[in-house]
């Protein structure tokens, strides 16, 4: 598939983890490879999507983590060469520390570009569902002090 790539992207972002993310992606296309003459006529790539969405859902009401969360965000290192690997980690385990529904929402709508129709196609909810959880998870985002710093140091802008 060409947009292998992109759909091991997303599932890195779900599971936070690249050999999670690749067994996740793995286990999506083994199930639809049976079905791959069907689908190749359509989308393929919006259903292998949703199929990455949903089977990550499974996994995760399945399994227990063993993790305990934490009130904050371990503060980052200060600002140097290396601050936009930083944000991008900082960010990466800002998703990650979101619930479910609303990571695959961010996932979706700010990784992955796709419309407020389109997220809510593939989560298979309503329009307005995916705007409340989008509202939702970037006010957290936006609360966690580590993404603040890295924005504050990146724009000089206090927010």
């Amino acid at each position: 598939m060409a947009r292998g790539p992109r759909l091991l992207r997303a599932a890195w972002l779900l599971t936070g983890d690249a050999h999670l993310a690749e067994d996740l992606l793995q286990t999506v296309l083994a199930k639809l490879w049976p079905k791959w003459h069907r689908i190749a006529e359509g989308n393929p790539e919006a259903y292998a999507r949703k199929a990455l969405v949903n089977t990550f859902s499974s996994w995760w009401q399945r399994r227990w983590r063993g993790e305990v969360p934490h009130g904050e965000v371990p503060e980052s290192a200060a600002a140097d060469g290396f601050a936009a690997v930083d944000l991008q980690h900082s960010l990466a385990a800002a998703v990650r520390s979101l619930p479910p529904r609303q990571r695959a929402v961010v996932v979706l709508r700010y990784f992955e570009d796709l419309s407020v129709e389109e997220t809510a196609e593939v989560l298979g909810c309503r329009a307005g569902t995916v705007k409340s959880q989008s509202v939702k998870a970037l006010r957290a985002l936006r609360g966690m002090p580590a993404l603040r710093t890295h924005l504050e140091e990146e724009n000089g802008v206090q927010y």
